[in-house]
């Protein structure tokens, strides 16, 4: 009789581990059918923006993600934030990715999974054009009003820097290049393309970039990647896959080429005053 039982309850645990495996293979594929959830914001040109005229959701970033959703047969929809924001859909599963120029920092990899870098960068700094508003050292910027988003990188290491913090939430770069124009701000620290490009698209603003003070951070050096929940492995693999098929077909570098006029999927040359965090 006990036999009996025994060959009873093996047979019964069999078809459950079936089920359970029919059902994980469900949700497997019931998951990969799903448009992948993307946090970006939508402001920041020319990773995340809206073109003036279609108002169509574009950018680096933006054509990067549909790319690599492309390769993985799956669509996307897009949920614009503020950074914290971007992060905090990541981490409470609102959304899968969150791609928005994000540096792959060593604080950030405790919290999250990355993507493999598609851009390399270094940072910079944009002050008034007359009087490089009265930043001519790294001392100098001590007492500087340093505009920015709450929560970035940059603003972190302006206040290490001695600057007073004014913080934006989710506004257009031509808000940023305005109130340094006319004082309200002294500086902007952040990515050398991006402020290369804003100064490009916003005439007579009156602004220029430190080419002296470039500098490098811990992010700088690792490069820009999609940000992921920790722990979803797969996914992370999924697009890794897909990114190195579209760098080693010369979609990222074409990309790039149309965002940024330069390839940014290679590191940058240019001469770096100081590397802060070593």
């Amino acid at each position: 009789m006990l036999k009996k039982w025994i060959k009873a309850i093996g047979v019964l645990m069999f078809f459950g581990l079936i089920l359970a495996g029919c059902g994980n293979k469900s949700d497997s594929a019931k998951d990969s059918n799903k448009p992948l959830v993307v946090a970006t914001s939508g402001t920041l040109f020319p990773t995340s923006y809206h073109d003036t005229k279609s108002q169509k959701l574009t950018g680096y970033d933006i054509e990067v993600v549909r790319a690599v959703a492309k390769k993985m047969g799956r669509k996307v929809t897009f949920k614009e934030y503020n950074v914290d924001g971007q992060l905090t859909a990541v981490k409470t599963g609102k959304a899968d990715i969150a791609a928005n120029d994000f540096s792959v920092s060593p604080k950030r990899k405790d919290q999250y999974f990355f993507s493999t870098p598609y851009k390399h960068s270094f940072s910079s700094i944009m002050v008034r054009k007359s009087d490089d508003s009265g930043i001519h050292t790294w001392a100098d910027i001590k007492g500087k009003k340093a505009a920015g988003e709450a929560g970035t990188g940059y603003q972190r290491l302006a206040k290490k820097l001695g600057a007073t913090l004014v913080n934006y939430d989710n506004v257009s770069n031509d808000v940023y290049l305005k109130d340094v124009k006319s004082g309200k701000t002294d500086m902007i620290m952040n990515d050398y393309y991006l402020q290369k490009l804003a100064l490009t698209a916003v005439p007579d603003n009156g602004l220029k970039l430190l080419d002296n003070m470039y500098y490098n951070t811990p992010e700088d050096k690792s490069g820009a990647g999609m940000v992921m929940k920790k722990g979803n492995t797969d996914l992370q693999k999924q697009v890794n896959k897909a990114l190195k098929e579209l760098d080693e077909d010369g979609t990222l570098s074409k990309i790039s080429k149309k965002f940024y006029n330069a390839d940014v999927t290679k590191k940058p040359t240019e001469k770096i005053s100081r590397t802060f965090g070593e």
